[in-house]
């Protein structure tokens, strides 16, 4: 009998709250795959959550810079070495060296599951030199994985622009569920995600002294600290209120009872522009309305099925005037609300699944 597929994912995220790749993992396994998710092991890491796919955490001896990628990457070769794998799977460039010699080397099958335009990221377009290091890699090693997906068109397209390559979509959209009792007794608006540079808190935070409802913040990040600064700068510790990481199987209890959600990024850099993030989603099938940015991806579904209150310049006046309309504009509020119900039958997981299925099953030849 032919023995299942064995698929190796690598990340530099947390095992427990990478939402995307716990669904496309346990997706894979459902669909008769063997997988293992490898990523690093942090002093404040948690236990590992159990899954119904294998993970490996490898010890690391720094958690931010050069010698972490460096020792990653080194400690990461070798195990996609001397691991059984048919099919070694890279995920963003930060893992995409060391998964590209050792398939390389062992002459197996490799994909790129790219969630980001890394190159163009804030932390690094800022930094000349890590823009060039991220540039060079993307431009040797992306080419060479002609098998891949993304998360969105804009991202695709720009891929193959670049790379020359042709990946399928596999959106971050939620798993279709039935929809949960929205008792509301607190009307908060909710930010679920990493707190990241460039994802527009020095707007949100002192827009909130203009908003009657508080804001709840299930997440954490390179700009956690910052945030919980401003929030304090500005007298609103008693408004914002920051839960830091929050598991995923805990988060919808925050996201279904939620009034409005928050999707905000800064032009800081194109990789923003053209994303399309999972809590568009999740707000989504919530029957959430939220406050979104008025970028590509998110434009083009909205104008499908208006779910979103869209800002095109997030100012904290902006900010306000738009969380105000969804808090007092009630029959604004009920149309979203109604088209979140509609577009949820559309955009969901379980429609990704057959793309996502589509790529591994071309490799089984």
């Amino acid at each position: 009998m032919k023995h299942p597929l064995k698929i190796v994912c690598t990340v530099t995220n947390d095992l427990n709250y990478d939402q995307r790749m716990i669904r496309i993992c346990s997706t894979l396994v459902t669909a008769g795959y063997d997988v293992t998710l490898v990523g690093f092991k942090r002093q404040a890491s948690k236990p590992l959550i159990m899954r119904s796919f294998k993970q490996i955490r490898l010890p690391i001896i720094a958690e931010r810079g050069k010698i972490m990628y460096v020792h990653y990457w080194f400690r990461l070769f070798f195990y996609m070495l001397f691991t059984k794998a048919d099919v070694m799977c890279a995920i963003d460039l930060d893992t995409i060296l060391p998964v590209y010699f050792a398939s390389a080397l062992r002459k197996k099958k490799r994909v790129y599951d790219a969630h980001e335009i890394f190159t163009d990221l804030k932390e690094s377009i800022s930094r000349p030199f890590i823009h060039k290091m991220w540039t060079a890699i993307g431009n040797y090693c992306v080419p060479k994985f002609p098998v891949g997906y993304t998360i969105g068109e804009c991202y695709a397209a720009e891929f193959h622009k670049r790379y020359g390559v042709n990946y399928k979509v596999v959106r971050n959209a939620t798993v279709l569920k039935p929809l949960a009792a929205q008792p509301n007794s607190e009307r908060y608006i909710l930010y679920q995600g990493a707190v990241n540079v460039g994802r527009c808190f020095e707007q949100l935070i002192p827009a909130m002294k203009l908003v009657d409802a508080r804001l709840i913040v299930c997440g954490e990040g390179n700009f956690y600290d910052e945030a919980r600064k401003l929030t304090e700068e500005h007298g609103l510790s008693d408004k914002i209120i920051f839960k830091g990481y929050v598991p995923p199987s805990e988060l919808p209890g925050y996201t279904n009872e939620a009034w409005a959600g928050i999707t905000l990024f800064e032009e800081t850099s194109l990789s923003n522009r053209l994303s399309l993030a999972n809590r568009f989603f999740d707000y989504m099938h919530a029957c959430v309305p939220q406050l979104c940015i008025k970028y590509p991806e998110y434009e083009a579904i909205n104008s499908n099925f208006e779910i979103a209150c869209l800002v095109e310049h997030p100012t904290p006046d902006n900010i306000a005037q738009c969380l105000n309309r969804l808090l007092n504009d009630t029959e604004y509020y009920q149309k979203l609300r109604d088209n979140c119900a509609k577009a949820r039958e559309v955009y969901n997981w379980q429609q990704e699944t057959i793309t996502l299925l589509s790529v591994y099953k071309d490799l089984e030849a």
